[in-house]
């Protein structure tokens, strides 16, 4: 019969595109905070700088992971590529929204969500984002 979609069908449909800042050491948790105050502070909309670029001009700057010099972008990955916290957020979280500190075993991230596919989340229509 025609039973639910598998899991494996439904995954392959989701997608998500994201970029992250890396902050590793006893205070990344601290650090990440400190970004993420940098990050607001960067925003420049008069000069064409909004969220993301800001979040790529800080990723480039501090953001000890090698995705540094792409402005913090990971590409579009699919649930279960990234490690276990990561993935909750990037999967769960608003679009368009610094998140974090998200602690991994990699240190202490701040993950901005720019898009999903096949998201079961209904997306908002219209307004300024």
């Amino acid at each position: 019969g025609i039973g639910p979609k598998s899991i494996s069908e439904l995954l392959g449909i989701i997608s998500c595109d994201a970029s992250h800042i890396l902050v590793k050491g006893d205070d990344a948790k601290e650090n990440c905070e400190l970004l993420k105050e940098l990050i607001a502070m960067s925003i420049n909309l008069p000069a064409g700088i909004g969220l993301e670029g800001a979040f790529e001009m800080v990723a480039r700057e501090h953001s000890q992971c090698p995705s540094s010099n792409k402005g913090g972008s990971l590409g579009t990955f699919k649930p279960g590529q990234m490690v276990r916290e990561f993935d909750t957020v990037a999967f769960n979280s608003p679009i368009g929204k610094v998140m974090g500190p998200v602690v991994t075993q990699f240190g202490a991230h701040l993950i901005l969500v720019k898009g999903r596919t096949g998201d079961p989340a209904p997306k908002k229509k219209g307004g300024c984002g």
